[in-house]
This record gives C-alpha cells, sequence and structure tokens, in this order.
C-alpha cells in the first residue's frame, strides 16, 4: 500500500438515521461537532443520516416516502394553485 495516502482522522462514528433512529457504530473520517454517548459508554462523534439500509425501500421492499424537508407538502400547494 502506499504511504502518506490515507487520512490521519479515521476513527470510529456513530451513523444515525434520523427517520427511524437506527444507530450503528462504524469507523469514518467524515467530519461532524456533534458527539452521542453509544451503548458502551464511551462518546463517539455522531453523523446524522437522512437514509441507511433500515428505512431505503430498496433493503425493507416496502415503498415508503421520506420526506425530511417537507418538500412534498410545498410541491403540492405550489401546483394545487394551478388547477
Amino acid at each position: 500500500m502506499k504511504k502518506e495516502i490515507h487520512p490521519e482522522n479515521y476513527r470510529l462514528c456513530v451513523f444515525k438515521d434520523m427517520s427511524n433512529g437506527y444507530s450503528f457504530l462504524t469507523r469514518s473520517c467524515a467530519d461532524t461537532k456533534e458527539t452521542l454517548q453509544w451503548e458502551d459508554g464511551n462518546e463517539y462523534p455522531l453523523v446524522k443520516l437522512d437514509i441507511s439500509m433500515t428505512s431505503h425501500p430498496f433493503y425493507t421492499g416496502k415503498q415508503v416516502l421520506v420526506d425530511t424537508a417537507g418538500r412534498v407538502d410545498k410541491f403540492r400547494t405550489r401546483y394545487a394553485k394551478k388547477k
């Protein structure tokens, strides 16, 4: 392997799916300012996800619309006026 090409801040991080609350601990170099106390009592950097394997339709087999920003409601109200 080539030397000095890997990131220096590679550490354990908690990834949390904000749509259903599922969390998992893995290694990452993603930048984050928030932290979370994990099940083992240690505090790890927190990376928030909009969607993960527990909420993605491909993995769950269910067609669920995840609308975290209210985009669908904005679209419907904007185009409902034109009808």
